[in-house]
Formats: structure tokens, C-alpha cells, sequence
């Protein structure tokens, strides 16, 4: 195993204790505000160790924040059977009451629009995974339905979290859910 090499446990624990810091700092101050020294302390490794897991703040940010693709994704897919059109899957409001703890750094890496590091990052895997998913269900129009989809849940979470979209967690999920469902019946 090559040493610093992805698989190697070493450089993930180093990794996992960046992100855990950086969520730290963040919950204290914004993103902005925090320097490499300091957050480098705090996790327990020196400035250079840093650098060579990540080029800079943002992209630190933007994986100890990847999580929120993993679950929008997972939440967005958690029904079983046929979907209730109206309502949305608990799983995706709980999705959105969970990002409360870290709202001020999502609103940093994603722009109203989905736009930013992160709302690219949720665009890209939403769209792969829902055209994967209409492909091995031989829908017609994989690719365009599924670039609509990740653009309009992406679209709609990035507006909430800036305060565009005025909802309760619960409210918000069914209102996307709607739209998704459209999008899907529409082909």
C-alpha cells in the first residue's frame, strides 16, 4: 500500500479529523474567518500535513460537507413501493431539518441555484445516480429527465437554505417531491 495513497487508514483518519475541525470551527465562525494554522491545530496535525490531503479551505469544506450529497441522494430514494405523489418519504424532511447544524457553511458552498462547489457536487451525483436509476428501469429519456430532476432538487435546496423559499423542513420536502414526481411522469 503506498502511504498517503487513499486507502491508506492513516491518511483518512487525518482526513476525517480535518473535516471533524473544520465542522467545528464552523459551527463557531464562518468559513471565511478560519485560517489553515489555526484549523490545523485544532485537528491535531501540522500546516503542511494540510496540504497535502487538501489544496485549500474550500475543498476541505466541500468534503467534510459531501455527506449532504450521500443523504439528499439516499433520502430522495428511501420510499418503498409506489410513491405517495403528494406526500415525500420522512427520510427527505428529515434531510432538510438536519442541515440546521452547519446552514451557514451549506450556504457557503452553495449558491441560490445550486451553484458553488457543493451545489455542483450535488447536481453531478444527483444526475448520475437518477440516470442510472431510469436506465435500469428502461424509461424513456434518461439523460434529460434525469438532468432535470438533479436541477430542480439541487435548484430548490440551494434557494431554501439562502431563505428564497419560505418553508418548514417538512413543507419544502413535499414541495420538491412534487415537483420530482412530475418531472418523472412527465416522459
Amino acid at each position: 500500500m503506498i502511504r498517503g495513497g487513499p486507502e491508506d487508514p492513516r491518511a483518512a483518519r487525518t482526513r476525517a479529523r480535518l473535516r471533524t475541525a473544520l465542522l467545528e470551527e464552523c459551527a463557531q465562525r464562518p468559513l471565511e474567518e478560519i485560517g489553515v494554522a489555526a484549523l490545523a491545530r485544532r485537528a491535531g496535525v501540522g500546516r503542511a500535513t494540510f496540504y497535502v490531503h487538501y489544496e485549500d479551505l474550500e475543498a476541505l469544506a466541500v468534503d467534510a460537507c459531501a455527506d449532504i450529497v450521500r443523504e439528499a441522494v439516499e433520502a430522495l430514494h428511501s420510499w418503498q413501493g409506489r410513491p405517495d405523489p403528494r406526500r415525500a418519504p420522512a427520510a427527505l424532511a428529515g434531510f432538510f431539518a438536519s442541515l440546521t447544524p452547519h446552514l451557514r457553511l451549506y450556504r457557503t458552498l452553495m449558491t441560490p441555484g445550486a451553484g458553488g462547489p457543493l451545489g455542483l457536487v450535488l447536481h453531478r451525483d444527483l444526475r448520475e445516480y437518477s440516470r442510472r436509476e431510469r436506465e435500469r428501469a428502461g424509461a424513456a429519456d434518461a439523460a434529460l429527465v434525469a438532468s432535470a430532476v438533479a436541477a430542480t432538487f439541487a435548484g430548490v435546496l440551494a434557494d431554501w437554505l439562502h431563505g428564497l423559499l419560505d418553508a418548514t423542513p417538512e413543507e419544502i420536502a413535499d414541495q420538491v417531491w412534487q415537483l420530482l414526481v412530475a418531472l418523472h411522469a412527465s416522459r
